[in-house]
């Protein structure tokens, strides 16, 4: 059984690893299926996704930034939806520490943030990176303060060492402010910004990643990488993805990040029957 801290609830599942589905209350990501609002984080929900993860704003290359304003009023009616029908944990993928602010106040658990808590700009799959930026202070104390759980993403290229090193050092920031080391999670960022190469090593060894002494979370639903090594685009790309969360799961990650809610979990069941 696995267990795992989520803001202030506490989550366990009889599979190898937790499944966070995708919810993109966006016009504009770059998986069109993962787009909607109430109607799909519920649908993910009666598939049996274990965490939701909700965005208000996109983070594919090119994409159109939203304001602070614009971003909330996009979240908070699909968390206050759920809020009425379900206690499950919910993550809001946010660079802003005003939004995710909101979203707690209203329900959400965790912040997915993919500059870890840098603020600055917006990490692409095209390689822009944001997480070079100084951490903030204000936004690591507000975890502290609250008890929310924190997803801290690396952005840019980056060997397995240089990753790990990074979110070491973010580590190191948020517990040096207070952040109970049980409410870390640690995202290598597939795709974003990184060579194929260095996509497959960190695929291959999620516990490289500060040796294993925090969650680790694999986001490669549908992403390029997983079309490099098939050759097709992101709607033919759900086989590909199944088999690297797998992959990734045997090697230690504990949460994969998935627009594809029931196969994932149909995959995780059968893993659990063969072991």
């Amino acid at each position: 059984m696995q267990q795992l801290q989520f803001g202030l609830k506490r989550a366990a599942t009889e599979r190898a690893a937790f499944v966070m589905g995708i919810v993109n209350a966006t016009p504009d990501s770059f998986y069109a299926e993962s787009r909607g609002g109430v109607d799909r984080a519920l649908q993910l929900i009666d598939e049996g996704a274990d965490i939701l993860d909700i965005g208000g704003e996109s983070t594919r290359p090119g994409y159109t930034p939203v304001s602070i304003e614009d971003e909330i009023a996009r979240i908070v009616p699909v968390i206050r939806a759920v809020r009425r029908v379900s206690s499950i944990p919910i993550s809001v993928d946010t660079t802003k520490l005003e939004v995710f602010k909101t979203a707690f106040a209203c329900g959400a658990d965790i912040w997915n943030d993919v500059t870890a808590l840098s603020g600055a700009g917006k990490a692409n799959e095209d390689g822009t990176a944001a997480c070079d930026a100084e951490p903030s202070v204000e936004s690591a104390q507000f975890l502290a303060k609250t008890g929310a759980s924190v997803i801290l993403m690396h952005t840019g290229p980056g060997t397995s060492k240089e990753v790990s090193d990074f979110l070491g050092q973010r580590t190191v920031f948020c517990l040096s402010n207070g952040v109970s080391s049980d409410k870390i999670i640690l995202d290598p960022g597939i795709g974003f910004g990184k060579t194929t190469e260095q996509n497959l090593a960190l695929i291959r060894e999620p516990l490289s990643i500060c040796a294993g002494r925090y969650p680790v979370l694999m986001a490669l639903s549908r992403k390029r990488c997983i079309g490099d090594m098939t050759g097709r685009p992101a709607e033919e790309r759900l086989a590909g993805t199944l088999a690297a969360d797998m992959i990734s799961v045997q090697n230690g990650a504990k949460i994969i990040r998935v627009h594809d809610v029931s196969p994932a979990i149909d995959t995780l069941n059968v893993m659990k029957n063969l072991r």
